[in-house]
């Protein structure tokens, strides 16, 4: 690779660690051909990019980015994938998921929302996130109970004075 493709190359992962707040990196080596192309199908499926990087280049880009990625950089070595998400739980999904069949991919870290998380012990941490959506609808049922249950009394309290003057 020369000089000038590496320079392209660290420019188009800055832009896409610019683009999001969620990154995963993992070790995928080992895989063979037909799990990895499962890995793929999974990822794409649930909405996630995922991409196999050179150490130097994602350090470099890391480097250049406006987010700090902390020490981030230093899980960088042998083989290196990123999986790149709006829903921050949705790679650790995927990853917990392939575990069960085989011991990789490996979780390296993780950069969810400013926070990095290093380590493959953090994998059951990671994936067990609330995404946004399950917060959001968390919070809505959380405001509704309330109301709910003052509605239904005030709908027993009448059902029952209506019974009482029809008696």
């Amino acid at each position: 690779m020369t000089r000038e493709e590496k320079s392209i190359a660290i420019e188009n992962l800055t832009a896409q660690l610019a683009g999001t707040n969620i990154i995963y990196v993992s070790d995928i080596s080992g895989l063979n051909a037909e799990t990895t192309s499962n890995l793929r199908r999974a990822c794409f499926k649930a909405g996630i990019k995922l991409e196999v990087v050179k150490n130097t280049l994602l350090a470099k880009a890391m480097e250049a980015s406006a987010n700090d990625y902390g020490d981030l950089p230093t899980v960088l070595t042998g083989n290196s994938a990123i999986f790149i998400s709006d829903v921050a739980n949705a790679p650790g999904k995927i990853i917990k998921d392939f575990r069960k069949k085989s011991d990789k991919p490996v979780l390296k870290g993780a950069y969810i929302n400013s926070e990095v998380y290093i380590g493959d012990n953090q994998l059951e941490a990671l994936a067990t996130i609330k995404s946004k959506e399950e917060l959001l609808g968390e919070l809505i049922g959380l405001l509704q109970s309330p109301a709910q249950r003052i509605i239904s009394a005030l709908q027993n309290k009448f059902a029952g004075s209506e019974e009482e003057t029809e008696a």
